[in-house]
């Protein structure tokens, strides 16, 4: 398929029915006075010259050259002209070659334009002057700077993630004696090295990291191992040092590391003991890629705005579909954990910052926004596969609470219902309400590479790396924070089925979110081979997905910047291959530039775009690592014990939280109010040690309120609720009074009375189980309640209903009555729905009544529940052989209603 300029992308419309505004080129005054320039240069000399040649000096070959004589004849002054001449006109004629050369790479974006013989200079001025021109006639017109690509390759691959690099100068091996060395020190806290802060403390500024890396690449290491990814450096490692760098120990040149690491151990560097004043005033000032700096003490310090979970909300809020995405696949991670649970604990909860990650993650996750978008795009494709049609590409989206706006090319005013063509068949729009309408879709994904670049007023503005059809430059100060953000909406998006991601030199952890998708490696020449090998054509592939044969998508970001010979393999590859390629560094001959502000704005100017970049800042990135790793721990955490309640009588006000959310005791309040009001009574119930009135405001406010309107609200429930049952301590925490008790403590109370009392454990245990009305806080409106994600609260209800559920159950059993233990496991799976654990006692009691076709009735409900369930993974294998044994014949009538 022809690789064609992209129509310019369509705004948003302002109201229903108004047409979308387009988004204006980004063309200075300069870049159109000098487009013009080069323009009449270029016409005077590709017109002009042989106009003037043929005017005053006659055709290329004059008479006295076709002069068979002239080789034994003497030369006369009329055949020297007539060789000048020649000369010119071949001169003229060369650098007309390089300006079709330059004008065909140019319009049609083939990557690196074709060298013409003998042109040197010829073909750089070439260059020039079409570049300039092309700007006036293209958005996005490519095209190489030859003077560039005549440099000699560098001999590694330069890590140029940042603007700045100085130079490292190195004296004569046989001039040096010593050397400078720094020892990665070990972690402090939940704090771990990095190159950027060894460049910050040794060298003065943390943007001269590559230096060390290129310093140290591929060297091994005390432990064996070698340095292969700038983010990936090991406590213990000996990292040879820039001659200017501080706080480094000066050691032997020849010595062995083992040996420097003998002398100088992990852990004891001066520089973790004592820091100069020199240290204390050049690094107070400057901040890394996590926006660290140093105390007055020396030690690594986090600033105020990120010592809170809302500087993690910042990012991890605002990326909206790679929250919702993130969500899900932790959920299948968490079902996962607790088909292994054991009685008595709960799954592994996230703390620190981990936690703050989740519950940004659930403030800002757009869950219908996600739906619209995997649906909707599926759909389109099932309808143009019935129609015969190939998918238009489709370079851009954007995604808004009104609109899913997708941008096409070529445009195509028929677009399949219900999608509608907007501005002359440029735009292709799917309104919400109707995307909202839409049942799922069985068919393949057609655009697996869409993902967000950042977002504008009005939404979210995705790409789709495909769409380039060749390389994507990323450059500014923060693009691994931008790499690392795309890499993680790709491995973890709705709209894709079949994904790799390759990252390169950065992202080895991100392994723990997506294994089966992503995979990191060192260097671009580790992969170039592969992605040759396996590249196929654009129009193939696309079908493919529609018609249900696709393809792996594949995506190649890569923090480290090619060399001259793999910038050319990967323009040619990206030419022919359906995949997307963003790769950093100085890549001239890309046909996007996707550049990083230093005030977080992202921009592409081929396509007009300017947002907030969706970035994803090494802490951040790090809480997520974290809280990934900690879904992945199976052995769980003991469960703590409840504190004992004197009275069991009704309450003067009761919160009932296992199940839908109620106030009892006390009427509603005024619609609009009670929502935020419930939530506040919530929390203040399940804290019992009180909370300060800010905490509170940042819980039930995440995104910041005004302190008169936190205060106007708590007082306005303590009217509702009653001084004496809402009052505030001797330390100024709000404290629930013991008028006031949820369902919940009751729960816990009757269970723990249950284990010092034999004969009534039974009763206590149903009384406690008979709570349970549905899942916990049931009802709760979306966005609110977000502080879950890092309290005690839905990890311990959902262990001690299934726990107090299945000691019932073996009661029952033990004592005959399986109908008795039936219903004591499915009133636990109202709340704790999925513990596989339950669903294994739920098989076991139905198979104890002796009736196999109730057995057989609860097996297909299970099946038909893992394989439609909303986070997948199927049944836990102990639950899959369970039914073998209880029901051997089952996976036959499986099949059978299967293919009825």
């Amino acid at each position: 398929m022809p690789t064609r300029e992209p129509a310019r992308p369509a705004g948003r419309p302002h109201g229903p029915g108004q047409a979308p505004v387009r988004i204006p080129a980004r063309r200075s005054v300069g870049d159109v006075l000098g487009g013009l320039g080069a323009l009449l240069v270029l016409v005077a000399i590709v017109g002009g010259v042989p106009y003037a040649l043929l005017t005053f000096a006659g055709p290329p070959l004059s008479p006295e050259l076709l002069d068979l004589d002239l080789l034994t004849s003497r030369v006369g002054p009329s055949t020297i002209m007539a060789v000048l001449v020649l000369f010119v006109w071949l001169a003229w004629l060369q650098f007309f070659a390089c300006v079709v050369v330059e004008v065909y790479a140019g319009v049609r974006k083939v990557g690196m334009p074709a060298r013409v013989p003998l042109s040197g200079g010829s073909q750089a001025l070439a260059n020039k002057l079409v570049s300039a021109v092309l700007v006036l006639f293209t958005a996005g017109a490519m095209v190489v700077p030859i003077a560039k690509l005549a440099t000699p390759p560098p001999t590694a691959p330069p890590m140029t993630t940042v603007a700045y690099s100085a130079p490292i100068v190195e004296q004569p091996q046989e001039a040096r004696q010593t050397k400078k060395v720094y020892v990665v020190q070990p972690p402090h806290g939940r704090h771990h090295e990095s190159l950027w802060e060894i460049a910050e403390k040794c060298l003065g500024d943390g943007r001269r990291y590559p230096e060390i890396y290129r310093l140290n690449q591929h060297k091994e290491q005390p432990d064996g191992t070698r340095l292969r990814m700038a983010d990936l450096i090991r406590p213990g490692w000996v990292l040879d040092m820039p001659d200017d760098a501080r706080h480094a120990h000066v050691v032997p040149v020849n010595q062995a590391r083992a040996q420097t690491l003998k002398q100088h151990p992990a852990g004891s560097h001066s520089g973790h003991r004592q820091v100069t004043d020199e240290v204390r005033q050049t690094s107070s000032v400057k901040q890394g890629p996590a926006h660290e700096r140093r105390d007055t003490q020396g030690t690594i310090a986090e600033p105020a705005a990120e010592s809170s979970g809302v500087d993690l909300a910042d990012y991890l809020a605002t990326a909206s579909l790679a929250a919702a995405g993130l969500l899900i696949v932790l959920a299948r991670r968490r079902r996962e954990q607790l088909w292994r649970r054991a009685f008595g604990r709960r799954i592994v909860r996230p703390r620190d910052d981990a936690a703050q990650a989740e519950v940004a993650l659930r403030l800002g996750a757009d869950a219908p926004g996600t739906r619209i978008l995997d649906i909707g795009l599926r759909l389109l494709g099932a309808e143009l596969a019935t129609q015969g049609r190939t998918p238009p590409t489709v370079y851009a989206a954007h995604l808004s609470p009104r609109n899913l706006d997708l941008w096409i090319h070529p445009p195509d005013g028929d677009a399949p219902e219900p999608w509608m063509a907007q501005d002359g068949g440029q735009v292709w729009r799917l309104a919400a309400h109707e995307g909202r309408l839409l049942e799922e879709q069985p068919g393949g994904a057609p655009y697996p590479g869409l993902v967000s670049i950042g977002a504008d007023e009005s939404g979210r503005v995705l790409i789709d790396l495909e769409a380039a059809q060749g390389l994507i430059n990323i450059r500014g100060p923060q693009t691994t924070a931008a790499l690392a953000a795309l890499a993680v909406e790709l491995a973890t998006n709705r709209w894709s089925d079949r994904m790799r991601i390759t990252l390169v030199g950065f992202g080895d952890e991100l392994t723990a979110i997506a294994p089966d998708r992503i995979r990191a490696v060192g260097s671009l020449a580790e992969v170039l081979p592969e992605l040759e090998a396996t590249a196929a054509p654009r129009q193939e592939v696309l079908t493919g997905r529609i018609t249900g044969s696709p393809r792996d998508a594949h995506y190649l970001l890569s923090a480290v910047a090619p060399t001259h010979e793999e910038a050319r393999r990967l323009a040619l590859l990206a030419r022919k291959d359906t995949a997307g390629y963003v790769v950093t560094g100085d890549v001239p001959h890309a046909t996007w530039t996707l550049e990083i502000t230093d005030d977080g704005k992202a921009k592409i100017a081929e396509l007009g775009f300017e947002v907030t970049a969706q970035l994803l800042p090494r802490r951040h990135y790090q809480a997520l690592i974290d809280l990934f790793r900690t879904a992945e721990q199976l052995d769980g955490e003991v469960l703590p014990e409840a504190e004992p309640l004197e009275e069991l009588a009704p309450p003067a006000v009761e919160i009932r939280m296992l199940g839908p959310i109620e106030i009892l005791g006390r009427d509603p309040l005024e619609e609009g109010r009670m929502a935020l009001a419930t939530e506040l009574l919530v929390y203040l119930a399940t804290h019992p040690g009180g909370v300060h009135p800010v905490v509170l405001g940042g819980v039930l406010w995440p995104r910041g309120v005004q302190p008169m309107v936190r205060d106007a609200t708590i007082d306005r429930v303590v009217d509702w609720v009653g001084r004496e049952h809402l009052r505030v301590d001797e330390a100024g925490r709000l404290r629930l009074g013991p008028g006031v008790r949820t369902d919940w403590a009751l729960f816990r109370e009757l269970v723990r009375r249950s284990h010092g009392d034999p004969a009534a454990r039974t009763v206590l245990l149903e009384k406690a189980l008979g709570l349970v009305r549905g899942p916990l806080l049931s009802g709760r409106p979306p966005g609110r309640y977000a502080w879950l994600a890092g309290d005690e609260l839905e990890y311990d209800v959902a262990a001690e209903v299934a726990d107090a559920a299945h000691r019932l159950c073996e009661i029952r059993l033990a004592h005959g009555d399986p109908d008795a233990a039936v219903a004591a496991v499915r009133a636990a799976l109202l709340l704790a729905t999925d513990d596989e654990g339950l669903w294994r006692d739920l098989l076991r009691a139905t198979h104890a009544t002796e009736d196999v076709v109730r057995l057989r009735t609860v097996v297909e409900g299970l099946t038909r529940r893992a394989s439609s369930h909303p986070y997948g993974g199927g049944m836990a294998p102990e639950t899959e052989a369970l039914i073998d044994e209880l029901l051997p014949s089952w996976r036959i009538h499986i099949v059978r209603e299967s293919s009825a």
